[in-house]
Order: C-alpha cells, then sequence, then structure tokens
C-alpha cells in the first residue's frame, strides 16, 4: 500500500531508516524481492548520470528553442552563486535539454521536471564523495514523498500546474539532500514543506505547447529551491504549515488554476506576443 501521508512516512521511520521503509514498501507492493527493487533504482541512478555526462552542447531540439545552456552555464566565468550551485544548474539544464533532444532521461516525477533531482543529487555526490549506495537511499526518500505528493495533490501539469512538476521534484529533492546531509526525517519534511512552499501557484505555461519554454530554465530554479529549503531545514528551521497540509494547500491551488494555465499553452508566457510568434511557426530568440 503506498504512503498517503508524510505522516505516515515519519512513522515507518520509527523502525528503519526513512529509505529502507520506503524500498520495504515498494517491494511489498509489488511483491518482488528486495532485490530487485534496489536493481530497479540503480538503473535511474545510472540513467540520470548519463543524461548529464552524455550532454551535447550543440544539439538542438526540432524547435529550435532549447539547446547549448548547459554548456553556456557550465562554462560561465566567476557565478554569483560560487562553483557548486553552478554545477547543479549547469546539471538541471543539460537534463531539460536532453529531454528537449529526445534524448534518454529520468520522469522523477515528469519529463518536464527531470532535471531537478539529477541536477542537485550529482555535484552533491561529487562535492562530498558519496557513493553510490548512497545516493541510491536519497531516490528512496525522493520517491516516498513524491509518493506522497502524488496521492494527496497531483505530479501532472495538466491537473496541478507546474508547481505539481517542478514544485514536487524540488520538494523531492531537498528532502533527499536532508538525508544525504545526515539530517532526521523530520527535516526531510520540514525541507519538502519548504520547497512546496516556495513554489506554490507556479503555472504550467509552454510556449507553442513545447516542454521547452520556461519549463527547462525553471529546472535549474527549482534545483536552487531544494538547496535553499535542505539547508533551512538542516539549520534546524522548521515548515510553519506541516508538510501533509503544504500538500493538501497545493492541490487545492491547484484545482482553483485555471485551464489557461495548466499545460494547455492558451495563458501565461504561451500567450505573449513573442510566444504566439513560436507557436506560429516564427524563428526562435534563443535569448528567451
Amino acid at each position: 500500500m503506498a504512503f498517503h501521508a508524510v505522516a505516515d512516512l515519519l512513522e515507518a521511520a520509527r523502525d528503519m531508516p526513512l529509505w529502507e521503509a520506503v524500498l520495504e514498501n515498494d517491494r511489498q507492493d509489488w511483491g518482488g524481492e528486495r532485490a530487485r527493487s534496489w536493481e530497479k533504482m540503480a538503473a535511474l541512478w545510472a540513467a540520470m548520470g548519463q543524461a548529464v555526462a552524455g550532454y551535447d552542447g550543440d544539439c538542438r531540439s526540432a524547435s529550435g528553442l532549447v539547446g547549448g545552456a548547459g554548456a553556456k552555464m557550465a562554462a560561465a566565468p566567476d557565478p554569483l552563486c560560487g562553483p557548486f550551485v553552478q554545477a547543479v544548474m549547469a546539471a538541471a539544464l543539460k537534463t531539460g535539454e536532453c529531454n528537449a533532444c529526445m534524448g534518454r532521461i529520468v520522469a522523477a516525477p515528469t519529463a518536464g521536471a527531470s532535471g531537478v533531482l539529477p541536477a542537485v543529487l550529482l555535484p552533491t555526490r561529487k562535492k562530498y564523495d558519496l557513493s553510490d549506495e548512497q545516493m541510491i537511499q536519497a531516490l528512496y526518500v525522493a520517491a516516498g514523498f513524491g509518493q506522497v505528493i502524488a496521492a494527496r495533490a497531483s505530479i501532472a501539469g495538466a491537473e496541478g500546474g507546474c508547481q505539481a512538476e517542478v514544485g514536487s521534484a524540488s520538494a523531492m529533492a531537498a528532502a533527499a539532500l536532508v538525508h544525504l546531509r545526515g539530517g532526521s526525517p523530520e527535516q526531510m519534511a520540514h525541507a519538502c514543506a519548504m520547497a512546496i512552499k516556495s513554489l506554490l501557484g507556479l503555472v504550467c505555461d509552454p510556449v507553442a505547447g513545447l516542454v521547452e519554454v520556461p519549463c527547462v530554465k525553471r529546472n535549474a530554479a527549482g534545483a536552487v529551491v531544494a538547496l535553499a529549503c535542505a539547508d533551512m531545514a538542516l539549520a534546524g528551521i522548521p515548515s510553519a504549515i506541516p508538510c501533509d497540509e503544504v500538500i493538501d494547500a497545493m492541490r487545492a491551488v491547484g484545482e482553483s488554476l485555471p485551464a489557461a494555465l495548466r499545460e494547455t499553452g492558451q495563458g501565461g508566457l504561451a500567450v505573449t506576443p513573442t510566444g504566439r510568434r513560436i507557436a506560429g511557426g516564427g524563428t526562435p530568440d534563443p535569448l528567451n
């Protein structure tokens, strides 16, 4: 039975590490063996790394809207955010561009938000010299919180706007980061809640109906939000609103969004003069 509340996740984590509770739940859910569950998660971790490692800065999407940003970010001199956050943003852009260029990515939780988790996990692994085993554990943590978000709210832009995609991914990533830095399950929940709150109400307004603009760059922003929320939680700063209540609020906000702001390409940036020109087949401006 899938977890339907963060409170249930925290209760399960009283008897074992939270990541292990999620693994055990997964194993029971489909009646398989523990090793098989781990093997599948390990494959996802490997695919995340391959999407970034195999990035081609010369590749462009069929629309011409996406390509090259990841390489520019990685090569930018003296970034304001420092080299670690630069690497995070570059990894997010590279994965998002890989998706737009029809490469192989991990939809975590969706293709449109596929850049957030690898963006925070890959540079963190390198910075702290972590093992693949630790990273796979972190993915189980992310999956547990993502499972609750999917059950209580949504991970689909068509249902809840981009808060359900990049917002959910950022929340999952924040919880995973707290795990990797030795935080408690309660701190993971606070980080998850704060990330959702930071992106609450984010609309889904893909230009020309493509998962490219503004989606790819939002992945970079969502990854940085995850870092900030993880650091706040690890510093002992709590979310004033419990995580389950934040997720419920996210669902209510998603339900109140007009259809034009839920992946239809009929509102927001998609209907700006430039957005309409691109949708009509106009030449894309690489600066947008």
